[in-house]
């Protein structure tokens, strides 16, 4: 191992907390078999070294219209094109009944930004299934959704959040993060939230008492000192409000012939799942999305830092799914990958199938 990337590690493995020039030589310079012997080190004081977590959770898209128009996007239609779908409380409530008979009670809601919909659809959607299912634990929108909604009832955004909370929303995803610096957002969305809005909607709604996960999707132009200070902004934030729960990697896929896309090679997905493992000190769980890393590079990845798998999820639509479609499945693919499978809520509550405590 060469003397500079084995100095960095033995830091870091002492306890320091990881510099960001220190990231950067790591992520350019280091070895992703000696990052991933390092970051499965770290995971093993942060998570049981025999366990791996999983949940289940169904996802409905509550409207595919959204006048955002994310380059790398192929799920969106149009607003006023009539092509696409807005879903009524009887269907949204339909498909959450369904995921309880499956063993998934618990709901990811989120949809594009549709300047059609008021507020009180948002609000009367939550209200519904937390009276019908009362146990289901709501994770909801993304900070491009609430920002809109900000705009939409000229309300601060605490007062968004506080009318979402009492509508029935238990927690609130990091989507929509892909590269957190302005010169990639312009070119992945120039619509989108800036990287100061984002971040304020995340702390917002850490503030408001929701917890959070948060992710980086990798693999168009950015360069290397945008993937660093991406990880920095997150770290910053938890540094701030302690309410993310999890951080996971996940890998631009082919959606449309406008986006400029980079193959990333296996080892780097490995390399960007241990980086992630010794750069946060301060978020317990790294998750793999088997749905996206598949079986094989997933497997790996849980020997590279990660702990948990978000997985199975019901009716994913927006990326192709190369998933676990079952609990028994979620449960052999840990065990055939040398751990003990433990079921987890949102809030990682282990043990538990959902759980509705903020």
């Amino acid at each position: 191992m060469d003397k500079r990337i084995e100095k960095i590690l033995d830091s870091v493995l002492a306890g320091n907390r990881l510099s960001t020039a220190d990231a950067l030589v790591l992520w350019r310079e280091g070895n992703f078999r000696d990052l991933g012997n390092a970051a499965h080190e770290i995971r093993n004081r942060f998570n049981a070294a025999d366990e791996v977590s999983y949940t289940a959770f169904r996802v409905v898209n509550y409207t595919n219209y959204c006048n955002i128009e994310c380059s790398f996007c192929s799920f969106m239609d149009e607003v006023g094109s009539g092509k696409g779908y807005n879903l009524s409380k009887e269907e949204i409530l339909r498909k959450v009944e369904e995921a309880i008979k499956l063993e998934a009670p618990q709901l990811f809601l989120q949809g594009g930004v549709n300047p059609d919909l008021p507020f009180s659809y948002y609000t009367d959607t939550l209200q519904a299934v937390r009276e019908t299912f009362p146990d289901v634990h709501i994770r909801a929108f993304s900070p491009v959704e609430v920002l809109y909604m900000e705009k939409l009832i000229g309300r601060e955004l605490s007062d968004v959040f506080s009318l979402l909370k009492a509508a029935g929303m238990h927690s609130f995803p990091g989507a929509g993060a892909e590269i957190l610096t302005d010169r990639m957002r312009d070119i992945l969305s120039p619509k989108k939230a800036s990287t100061t809005d984002w971040l304020r909607a995340m702390e917002t709604a850490q503030r408001s008492g929701m917890k959070s996960s948060t992710n980086i999707v990798w693999g168009s132009e950015e360069q290397d000192e945008e993937i660093i200070a991406h990880l920095d902004a997150l770290r910053n934030l938890q540094d701030k409000t302690h309410g993310v729960l999890s951080f996971v990697p996940w890998t631009f896929q082919a959606q449309t012939k406008k986006f400029r896309l980079r193959k990333v090679p296996p080892h780097e997905y490995l390399k960007m799942v241990s980086l992630s493992r010794l750069f946060f000190d301060n978020i317990p769980h790294i998750e793999v999305s088997i749905m996206v890393a598949g079986k094989q590079l997933g497997e790996l990845a849980l020997h590279f830092g990660a702990d948990d798998i978000n997985s199975p999820v019901i009716e994913e639509n927006v990326l192709r799914s190369f998933g676990l479609k079952s609990v028994e499945e979620s449960e052999r693919f840990i065990s055939e990958a040398g751990f003990k499978p433990i079921r987890r809520s949102f809030s990682y509550v282990r043990g538990a199938k959902t759980d509705t405590t903020p």
